[in-house]
């Protein structure tokens, strides 16, 4: 959460690329945190591309040019965030791919699922839903769609959210969540929309529900 505070003030502004940032000190008393939860965030910072360490010299804003193009966001996205921008795509993105997905592609999205079934680790899973979803984003035909979500999988990609995906991805969560996929790739290929967005919004629903009870 430090770290997601400071890269909303570095994509804001209020840092300037370039600046050096306030005293570690002066911004941990700032923040009500203690100053080695302060280093751990700069670290992350660092490693993101967003600041660089300078030692006894402090932190300082990086030259955007350097940054990965998604770390601003990236660092400045909570859990809500995402969610709420999910809730916003998803359910479109569903409704322009089954329009648009040729029958090649939906084979693809049932490999995906037959590669779930072997998945038990977390991780693992989790970067398959990736891969699911972004096949998706690819059959709506609209490529600005595509590198919107492309960007929202990247700003989800922080290793804050590590702790929460393992939460989300019991076994059990994991072996519901396998077949709520195949039953979203039968409507796909059956073309029902109304079906298609009853699943997806009944899996983004849950998550929300699952998310707040973290909270």
């Amino acid at each position: 959460m430090v770290a997601e505070t400071l890269g909303h003030r570095i994509a804001s502004g209020e840092y300037p690329h370039g600046s050096r940032m306030p005293a570690e000190r002066e911004l941990a008393a700032s923040l009500g945190i203690a100053r080695n939860t302060l280093r751990e965030a700069l670290d992350l910072l660092s490693r993101k591309g967003l600041i660089t360490r300078r030692a006894g010299a402090g932190s300082y804003v990086a030259d955007p040019g350097t940054w990965d193009e998604a770390a601003p966001i990236a660092a400045a996205t909570g859990p809500l965030h995402l969610q709420v921008m999910r809730g916003i795509l998803e359910p479109e993105m569903i409704r322009l791919a089954l329009i648009h997905m040729p029958p090649s592609a939906i084979d693809q999205l049932n490999e995906i699922v037959q590669r779930m079934e072997a998945a038990i680790d977390p991780a693992r899973f989790a970067r398959l839903e990736e891969e699911f979803r972004l096949k998706l984003a690819e059959g709506t035909g609209n490529p600005l769609l595509l590198a919107c979500y492309g960007l929202l999988v990247k700003a989800g990609r922080q290793r804050h959210r590590a702790g929460l995906q393992r939460r989300r991805l019991t076994p059990e969560n994991i072996v519901r969540l396998r077949a709520d996929y195949a039953a979203l790739v039968g409507a796909i290929s059956d073309r029902d929309i109304a079906r298609a967005l009853d699943l997806v919004q009944q899996g983004l629903m849950d998550e929300q529900r699952q998310l707040m009870q973290e909270d």
